[in-house]
């Protein structure tokens, strides 16, 4: 799959990832993703990023991760 809105520039936010040569890494879209309930506001606060742009980020990332297997334990302590 071809990647075309991902870039990395060594003069650019220290050769990070970026979406379409924007000051916006890869990582700083997943991490608005996971701070924004709705797609819409996200969207009014960077309407620069669009929807091929987040679809894109995802597949980036996704691809660094392993397909492991991780032991989780049994008991879970509820976090106060």
């Amino acid at each position: 799959m071809k990647l075309d809105r991902i870039t990395s520039n060594p003069k650019r936010m220290n050769g990070q990832p970026c979406i379409r040569n924007l000051r916006l890494t890869v990582r700083r879209v997943i991490e608005l993703l996971a701070t924004y309930a709705e797609r819409e506001e996200l969207h009014q606060e960077f309407p620069e990023l669009e929807d091929e742009d987040i679809r894109q980020a995802l597949i980036f990332a996704s691809s660094y991760l392993d397909d492991r297997i991780i032991e989780l334990p049994n008991r879970y302590e509820a976090v106060a």
